[in-house]
């Protein structure tokens, strides 16, 4: 984990988002998440996959954080990796931008990334808030709309003193898509490159601005070069033995 502190907020990476697919078993579906606290508010950046609910709770636990004390969550979009467990903050003002809500109730069930009753749900929730591009739904904190992955995928920029930082969800799901501008599950591929030119536009506008993508670690750039600025954690450990107590470990990394 890798704790920033902008504009009068604590950021904390809490899940690493993962730049890879499973080979056998459709998506692989590790995502970031980011937990923010700063001007009387608690905020979620996405929410991870179902897989990752209850490492979520106990992650946020370790910052002292109940899912009752949430009191925003910022959806980039409505896939489930990224939006299923909006369920968990029962008290929080959910986000998510009116173009991506409108397209997910419109997508037929059982053939796409959307988790259709928890957007159907959402539709009617009353914490609900929906919204539009250059709005500031937070202090420091505005949304950038930014269509190809969705047609209504959300970048959250929040603006610090010196440098900002650039919340991208799977707008650009990773650094090999912000260096080569070109994107993996996109509907249409042009659209996907304007938004990547977008944000290579608020990641140049100020030196050291750092950029976190949906699934992959932050990085900067210099000169043109993006580069890590933490390291990577990913694992899986299998039961291959004869027995529960014998466990490998592969890293991922």
């Amino acid at each position: 984990m890798h704790q920033l502190n902008y504009a009068g907020y604590d950021i904390e990476i809490i899940f690493q988002g993962f730049p890879g697919k499973a080979v056998c078993h459709g998506n692989l579906g590790w995502s970031t998440v980011a937990l923010l606290r700063g001007h009387g508010r608690i905020v979620l950046l996405d929410t991870g996959s179902m897989g990752m609910r209850r490492v979520l709770i106990q992650r946020l636990a370790s910052y002292g954080v109940s899912p009752q004390q949430v009191t925003d969550v910022l959806l980039t979009h409505s896939h489930h990796d990224h939006s299923i467990n909006w369920t968990l903050f029962s008290k929080a003002r959910i986000v998510i931008g009116e173009i991506e809500l409108g397209w997910s109730l419109q997508q037929p069930w059982g053939e796409t990334s959307v988790p259709e009753l928890y957007m159907s749900e959402l539709r009617s929730w009353p914490t609900l808030q929906v919204v539009a591009d250059g709005e500031e739904i937070l202090p420091e904190i505005t949304v950038h709309l930014a269509p190809g992955h969705t047609p209504g995928s959300l970048v959250y920029k929040l603006r610090g003193a010196q440098n900002d930082v650039v919340f991208t969800g799977d707008a650009a799901k990773n650094r090999a898509e912000l260096v080569s501008r070109s994107t993996d599950m996109t509907y249409d591929p042009a659209v996907s490159a304007e938004s990547i030119r977008m944000i290579w536009e608020l990641w140049k506008q100020r030196p050291g601005t750092i950029v976190v993508p949906g699934h992959d670690i932050p990085v900067v750039q210099e000169d043109g070069t993006a580069r890590y600025i933490t390291d990577r954690e990913a694992a899986i450990r299998t039961w291959f033995g004869d027995d529960i107590e014998t466990m490998k470990t592969f890293n991922l990394v």
